[in-house]
């Protein structure tokens, strides 16, 4: 049976949250929209026509869930800060609340004995920014510069860890190119300039935590799928490299001082030619501290004409009679240890966290009890598989599960349950699965 010691004394072991998902609150306490709030309020944009209003109700109920991090055994705290909380505007005056509330979760944190890392942009962008065209908008990196700047000054004291950018492929392709998320644009006009104005955002963001706080300890996250060829045929194994550019490949190799991978993908040397990315490879650039990775599922890939652009299609977990969780996500600890192998071969990648990794299903009520045991096999398989990268010494030095509580999961409202702890989205209350004690007694040996 696998223990927590096995990874060794020093490993981390925490817990992660986003603020659009729990916080709620969204338009008090001097609070700006964001492109969620808005998004979540359009019709038909959200499952069941759910809205994130009052989400988990964090805000008010902060206590009360950083005492269950604490009471399940994690040493680690992963939230972020909601941008238009600090500025209702995205720019200018800063909102003297928000900067409080966000004093009051850090310090509940270390009252406790939890570290606390903090998430500069976890997809939350204030509206008055989209207004400009957000990410696609070049004034957008002055604006998340200045923000950046607000919070390593107003909390780079007590916060030693931070995260700049939450999975950059997620927010630029959902939001900017299929639409499925805020702020529902469509087309690679938006994705493009979205992609490179993030690509600088990362880098420069971490440059301001390394000039404004001392000792820092600074990552960002990707999200991350092994990428499986339908057959070994040529056109399959093509499309399954376009598909790896874009999932894997597009924000960690700028970082890296590559450059965006051009020469795997010609339409991606035609974005370098046309907005000249090649001169910008110095703003691009940044030696990151860790590299957060974020996997739920692999992705198996075959051609296909008809998909314009990529040409590539995925062949569904279901369809192939794979095991999957609720949302349809295959579930493969293999996969899960070959994409860390992928992203521990760059050579400048100092070491390696997993930032988020967790299943959704449908949890069963019993006699008050929330008995998820699907979830609990499924955290057993893949930290086996995340042991085994240790023992073959790749530099992983933590793992955050996704997530403490069920909450906003996005698009699909609150109908995706991730949680360690149930939520009753009607009256709030918390209770915890099987699988969060199941990770207090495993966090125990």
């Amino acid at each position: 049976m696998i223990k927590a010691s096995d990874f060794g004394s020093d490993f981390l072991w925490g817990v992660a949250t986003a603020a659009p998902q729990i916080e709620g609150a969204t338009s008090s306490y001097g609070k700006g929209p964001s492109i969620w709030d808005n998004f979540s309020n359009r019709n038909g944009k959200i499952k069941n026509g759910h809205k994130m209003n009052v989400a988990c109700d964090f805000y008010h109920r902060y206590q009360e869930d950083i005492a269950l991090v604490k009471l399940l055994g994690f040493k680690i705290f992963r939230f972020s800060i909601a941008w238009s909380r600090i500025l209702p505007a995205g720019r200018g005056e800063v909102n003297q609340e928000g900067l409080r509330f966000y004093h009051r979760v850090i310090d509940e944190c270390l009252t406790h004995g939890i570290t606390p890392y903090i998430t500069l942009y976890h997809w939350d962008l204030p509206q008055a920014l989209e207004d400009e065209g957000g990410w696609t908008s070049f004034s957008i990196n002055a604006a998340f510069n200045a923000f950046v700047s607000i919070c390593a000054l107003e909390y780079g004291d007590k916060v030693k860890n931070w995260i700049v950018l939450n999975e950059p492929f997620g927010y630029t392709s959902l939001g900017y190119m299929l639409g499925i998320h805020a702020p529902g644009k469509t087309g690679l006009s938006n994705f493009f300039p979205a992609v490179l104005h993030t690509a600088i955002a990362q880098a420069e963001g971490g440059k301001i935590l390394r000039a404004e706080i001392s000792n820092a300890n600074i990552g960002t996250t990707y999200s991350c799928s092994e990428i499986i060829p339908h057959t070994q045929s040529d056109n399959d194994l093509l499309a399954a490299k376009r598909v790896d550019c874009l999932m894997n490949r597009l924000f960690v190799e700028p970082a890296q001082g590559l450059g965006f991978p051009t020469g795997d993908w010609e339409v991606l040397e035609k974005f370098q030619m046309e907005y000249g990315t090649w001169r910008l490879q110095d703003r691009m650039r940044f030696d990151f501290d860790f590299i957060g990775l974020q996997n739920y599922f692999p992705l198996t890939i075959k051609y296909n004409a008809f998909i314009p652009v990529i040409q590539a299609w995925e062949v569904k977990a279901k369809s192939r009679k794979k095991p999957h969780t609720a949302m349809g996500w295959e579930i493969n600890a293999n996969s899960f240890y070959n994409i860390i192998k992928q992203f521990a071969a760059y050579p400048n990648i100092k070491n390696l966290m997993i930032t988020e990794n967790g299943a959704a299903y449908h949890d069963k009520v019993d006699n008050g009890n929330i008995v998820d045991a699907e979830r609990i096999e499924y955290f057993k398989i893949y930290l086996e598989a995340l042991l085994k990268t240790k023992r073959d010494g790749i530099n992983i030095t933590g793992y955050m599960a996704w997530t403490l509580m069920d909450n906003f999961e996005w698009a699909e409202g609150f109908n995706a349950r991730f949680g360690l702890v149930h939520t009753d989205f009607k009256t709030l209350k918390r209770t915890i699965k099987y699988s969060g004690y199941w990770w207090q007694e495993f966090l125990k040996n």
